[in-house]
């Protein structure tokens, strides 16, 4: 049956707010998830392919009547279109030789956690640091954190322990790995070592891989 045009649309206006983009991105995401043409979804919700293309480009106001068509074409909540409005996209620069130098106490000597930002997030938090191991640096610690770690050695070379097994590691090389194994260097071969750690575990865990 052919898509009648005058079912729920309003009239095009020239929005493009906060709004109206994040609706249109989200009708967008979820009709290019789900396999769907523009065509299809204005088959199954009963509006045109014009007004679904004037939706996706925020180029016109949904009425209430038009978002349930949506999200019933959809089969998602309406609330689903709505997502990511409140949300806010930041970005953090950390220039060269800066990002907080973390002294903790006990921390082994001749090593420096250098942190390069973190951003906040409901379910997840992802950790960079800049370790440096200078030589005769006490690496007697290991660590176990929930979630993964990823290392890239970026100058030196050493040996890294995770479980039961070592690896040895050198400029360039990198490990990613599960952080609830005990981990840490086992051995530092060419120093100074300098490499990237970067720590994803969940949101609250209070975790950056090191303590």
């Amino acid at each position: 049956m052919p898509a009648d045009s005058s079912v729920g649309e309003d009239p095009e206006e020239p929005v493009g707010g906060r709004l109206e983009r994040s609706i249109g991105d989200q009708v967008k995401f979820y009709r290019t998830a789900l396999g769907m043409t523009a065509t299809e979804l204005a088959s199954v919700t009963g509006l045109s392919k014009a007004m679904i293309s004037k939706i996706e480009r925020a180029a016109t106001s949904c009425s209430l009547k038009t978002l349930d068509l949506l999200a019933t074409g959809l089969g998602i909540p309406v609330t689903e279109l709505f997502r990511g409005l409140d949300r806010k996209h930041q970005a953090v620069h950390t220039a060269a030789g800066e990002g907080a130098v973390v002294v903790r106490s006990g921390s082994a000597s001749g090593v420096e956690y250098r942190t390069l930002g973190a951003l906040p997030h409901r379910t997840k938090s992802m950790r960079p640091a800049l370790i440096t191991f200078a030589e005769g640096a006490d690496i007697s610690e290991t660590f176990q954190h929930p979630g993964s770690e990823f290392i890239h050695v970026l100058a030196g070379a050493l040996v890294y322990a995770h479980g039961d097994r070592r690896y040895h590691l050198r400029t360039g090389d990198s490990l990613y790995f599960d952080g609830e194994a005990p981990h840490g260097v086992a051995q530092l071969l060419a120093t100074p070592v300098r490499m990237l750690s970067v720590v994803d575990a969940p949101a609250g865990s209070g975790s950056d891989g090191h303590n």
